[in-house]
């Protein structure tokens, strides 16, 4: 069994602007400044969009949540549009106990992502 993300995969989106930042795995203390990095680094970028793909994680932990939190303020800071998608039902109840689902946009599916 793997502990952390087994990767994170940056690309370029469909769309002029757009970045999406696709961690795979679970996002736990060990990963999280893995992960934190590579939204960093797009971030730097100034790109007009971040869409992060949350497809392939099965599980975050506060580390994760905390990430992402410092990802809102930095996008909100810069003017760059923060769009999270695709998480799975553990993830989401993650977001809806701490009640982070009212502040983040948050996208059923990749391709809602990018109108979001």
């Amino acid at each position: 069994m793997t502990s952390g993300a087994e990767t994170v995969d940056i690309r370029e989106g469909d769309a002029p602007g757009v970045y999406v930042v696709a961690p795979r795995g679970d996002i736990d203390m060990s990963c999280s400044p893995q992960f934190r990095d590579a939204i960093k680094g797009v971030q730097d970028k100034r790109p007009e969009r971040i869409v992060v793909d949350l497809a392939g994680v099965r599980y975050m932990d506060s580390s994760g949540l905390a990430t992402l939190v410092e990802a809102m303020k930095n996008a909100k800071a810069s003017s760059t549009r923060l769009v999270l998608c695709a998480m799975n039902e553990k993830v989401l109840a993650i977001f809806e106990i701490a009640r982070l689902h009212q502040y983040f946009v948050i996208s059923p599916s990749l391709a809602e992502a990018y109108e979001a």
